[in-house]
């Protein structure tokens, strides 16, 4: 009959400059994506290069070799008789684009550049390609000597134009071209366009796939046709984790899907479809509004058809229903996935984490677990390349691993480093998840360092500073906290870098860091510190969502010791006990609880509010609990701490970006540094709303007088 499409997607886990490895990849889709019967792929945006280069876009190498590879596809024999949609940057008239390149047997058929560019949170795209913005304008591209020699062509469509084979049409959309309010499927479907494709390098986000899937299935639903998705997958070399989820839609339904978190470098996603199902859909809906498209789209046309005459027994996708993660689970998964690829990639031969028995610690003590679980299962699973790094990584090739708790003693390293502020409570608690997770574990003991640094500086200035359960002020209560926390940093570098070689075996161990971001946002943490690490798989999840997770951990892995960890108050331990018991808690130290921080840095972030914006949001969020004179003490309360310690986010350790309201200062959160901590103009702004607030209530209630709270800097 000659109208059922076979047509394929993928989610790759490309690496930045890798050229080798992700020809590869691309290679082993392609194959896959032929097995499967497939006359068209889809790959993710950038893949030749890597979507993460940066300001490596800059340099004309990755131009140059990004045209090598694309010469190797173009000569491979298993690119032959399937249309190939690849990733590439490509400059035309001295001007960097990021491009789509639709090649079928040894002849480029036309580049689509990206029109709408991604340049909101974590992304920068103007800063290295300017959009296409000449609708329907196409021009000839002349191809370079390299590709000429190969496809015996001088030049090539390039612009926005869209496929038109002997059966069907399809259309380029390339990542956030679908988020847009103009996106160019509207335009294209309106216009006949029956395909239309996604080419992603769209980052997780807890929270976020709903979102994602909601977009897929409203592009086909008002207008018909098949929509494909392809999206990069992994760590491809910074704070991100690409998370996969290729999928296939047709009329508003879902009828294939990938994974969102996966150990596997290559997943191909393959679906056949009646495209008499998409004529027959706008049939009905769109026919009387199809003619009325004033510009229609420049067709580039091929001899190939994406059917066969002899389709009639060859059953079509029936849509599925869209399986969702719970945050718990996307905590569990997407670090586990990320810490993976970083491990594995830079060589190193595992982790040293200092667990001190607190909630942050844990969990991230409980992801790398959950990394052993998902490479055991992997293994199990037969997936060879796992296998063939994990052997790798112990240094030994005939190693398989039995189980999760076996592999974590060989890849993670703890050590619960006790002070004479330590209470025997957080140490138990760090040994007995050690044991559950099967850690080597290690205690060790600070005081001897810490009080040789305090002897230089007493020796020097003659003065001895003390805590302030002892009489001392508050510099030197802070000064003798930060001592100890930094001794930590030092330790932990020095057992990561020497833990092995003591043991007889060779390499050395990434630092895991464990501040959360509610800590980050308030500065509740020393600069320099065991936050101070080389990465940190929970910089971007809140304390409310790890305390979620770590139960969720207690069922899924059977970690009992949790329960004893999330039972006790956060602490820092670094003042000294009193009675043998805790004088020190996190919250009373930040002067707010952790599910208000994370409603305060959502509004700071997320809904773009200063300190006059935010109090008057609040007044209303938290009227039940607290008056307005409270609400104000709290957001001038935060606004100062914040501003004081904003510095350490320069230094922060480089941490998973989990968060839409991450504070991350590398290139999602960009702030100054140095503020004027009084905010006296904001501040009184509030003060003059809660002076008319308590003039307009009657009768007049007194209100509590605002009090000080230190921080922990």
């Amino acid at each position: 009959m000659g109208r059922k499409v076979t047509l394929a997607t993928c989610s790759l886990n490309q690496w930045s400059l890798d050229f080798d490895g992700n020809l590869e990849r691309i290679l082993k889709s392609i194959e896959i994506a032929k097995a499967q019967g497939a006359k068209y792929r889809l790959g993710p945006e950038l893949e030749i290069c890597g979507y993460g280069c940066a300001d490596h876009f800059y340099e004309s190498d990755t131009l140059l070799h990004s045209f090598e590879v694309l010469r190797k596809l173009l000569e491979s024999p298993i690119t032959q008789d399937i249309i190939c949609d690849v990733g590439m940057p490509i400059m035309h008239h001295s001007v960097r684009f990021n491009c789509r390149v639709l090649f079928l047997n040894r002849k480029i058929l036309l580049i689509r550049p990206k029109m709408l560019m991604a340049n909101h949170g974590i992304y920068r795209e103007m800063r290295w390609f300017s959009p296409w913005n000449q609708l329907r304008k196409v021009e000839e591209y002349f191809l370079p000597r390299m590709i000429q020699q190969v496809t015996g062509q001088d030049t090539v469509p390039f612009g926005d134009c869209v496929l038109s084979t002997k059966d069907t049409c399809i259309g380029t959309e390339i990542c956030a071209e679908l988020w847009h309010p103009r996106s160019p499927h509207i335009q294209m479907g309106l216009d006949g366009v029956e395909i239309f494709t996604n080419s992603s390098a769209s980052h997780h986000e807890l929270r976020k796939a709903d979102q994602r899937v909601n977009l897929f299935k409203s592009a086909t639903i008002k207008s018909g046709g098949i929509y494909l998705y392809a999206n990069q997958r992994g760590c491809d070399g910074d704070r991100l984790y690409y998370d996969g989820c290729a999928m296939v839609a047709i009329n508003g339904d879902i009828v294939a899907q990938g994974a969102q978190f996966s150990l596997n470098d290559v997943e191909v996603v393959t679906a056949t479809l009646d495209l008499e199902d998409v004529r027959s859909y706008r049939g009905e809906i769109c026919q009387p509004h199809m003619e009325s498209e004033p510009k229609p789209c420049h067709r580039v046309k091929v001899d190939f058809s994406l059917s066969s005459g002899d389709d009639i027994y060859l059953p079509t996708h029936q849509p599925i229903e869209w399986h969702f993660h719970t945050p718990e689970e996307e905590i569990s998964l997407g670090p586990a996935c990320w810490l993976w690829d970083y491990l594995r990639r830079s060589g190193q031969a595992g982790f040293l984490l200092p667990l001190s028995g607190g909630v942050d610690s844990s969990s991230t003590a409980c992801i790398v677990h959950s990394m052993c679980v998902l490479l055991c299962q992997a293994i199990e699973d037969g997936n060879s390349q796992v296998l063939e790094e994990v052997c790798l990584l112990v240094g030994d090739k005939s190693y398989r691993p039995q189980h999760p708790k076996e592999l974590c003693g060989h890849i993670l390293t703890t050590c619960y480093m006790a002070s004479e502020n330590s209470s025997v409570d957080t140490c138990n608690r760090a040994k007995d998840l050690a044991n559950q997770i099967g850690s080597t574990h290690m205690n060790i003991n600070i005081d001897m360092a810490v009080k040789g640094i305090l002897g230089i500086f007493s020796v020097v200035t003659g003065r001895l500073p003390q805590f302030r359960t002892n009489g001392g002020s508050h510099r030197e209560n802070l000064a003798l906290q930060n001592v100890q926390a930094r001794v930590r940093m030092v330790l932990a570098y020095l057992f990561a870098q020497l833990s092995l070689w003591a043991r007889g075996k060779p390499g050395g161990l990434l630092v895991l860091g464990s501040a959360n971001v509610d800590e980050s946002l308030t500065g509740y943490f020393t600069k320099y510190d065991c936050s101070s690490a080389d990465i940190n798989p929970i910089g971007g999840i809140s304390k409310t969502d790890l305390r979620s997770f770590l139960l969720y951990c207690v069922e899924q892995f059977q970690l009992t010791a949790l329960r004893g960890i999330l039972a006790a108050p956060p602490t820092a331990e670094l003042e000294p006990l009193t009675d043998g018991q805790l004088s020190q808690t996190d919250e009373a130290d930040m002067g707010m609880t952790y599910s208000e921080l994370s409603v305060i840095g959502r509004l700071r972030k997320i809904s773009k509010c200063g300190p006059f914006s935010m109090f008057c949001k609040l007044i209303h969020m938290w009227k039940d609990a607290l008056s307005p004179t409270e609400v104000a003490q709290k957001v001038k309360h935060f606004f100062r701490m914040y501003s004081v310690n904003r510095h350490k986010m320069t230094t922060v350790t480089p941490s998973y970006h989990a968060e839409s309201y991450s504070p991350d200062d590398n290139r999602f959160d960009l702030r100054p540094f140095l503020y004027n901590t009084r905010w006296s103009w904001q501040f009184r702004g509030i003060d003059n709303q809660v002076s008319q607030m308590a003039a307009n209530t009657h009768p007049k209630a007194k209100e509590p007088e605002e009090s000080s709270i230190q921080r922990n800097p």
